[in-house]
């Protein structure tokens, strides 16, 4: 099977385009980061955090990134890593399972308060702060200075 063949097949197995309920023992997580080498730290509706890791199959294919709805699987081995990532949600996916009350009310609010910490996100410490003026009190100093040169004339 050819790369582009291939690639293709695991997209369409990692995303959710299918309308399948989750099975007794998958779980709905949000991906908290990355930690490098395949391993992603998600926290449940819960609240419990822990380690999942991304298929072989679905590797240098596909991306899950901070945010990120996902379906998991547990797993048995290992004391840190605790479940494998089975699909990827989009926004399709997440209307369909609270149409059929299967979202977890949890993720609900969440959603609120992402939107709020996006602005937070990331500083660029490398170049300095520059100041922002008004247009307003910029055209009154500047009115300020005119009048001053009439008076002196």
């Amino acid at each position: 099977m050819s790369k582009v063949n291939r690639r293709k097949h695991v997209m369409n197995e990692a995303y959710w385009d299918d309308y399948e309920m989750p099975k007794e023992n998958q779980s709905i997580v949000k991906v908290l980061k990355s930690r490098g080498n395949n391993l992603h730290e998600i926290t449940t509706p819960n609240g419990e955090e822990y380690l999942v890791s991304m298929p072989t199959k679905f590797r240098k294919n596909i991306w899950v990134k901070r945010g990120d709805y996902i379906l998991v699987e547990p797993i048995e081995e290992g004391d840190k890593v605790k479940a494998e990532i089975v699909k990827i949600m989009n926004k399709d996916s997440i209307k369909y399972y609270k149409e059929n009350n299967v979202w977890p009310k949890q993720f609900d609010d969440s959603k609120k308060h992402d939107n709020d910490d996006e602005n937070d996100l990331f500083v660029n410490t490398n170049r300095a702060h520059m100041k922002h003026y008004d247009s307003e009190n910029d055209s009154s100093d500047e009115s300020d200075s005119d009048s001053d040169g009439d008076s002196n004339k």
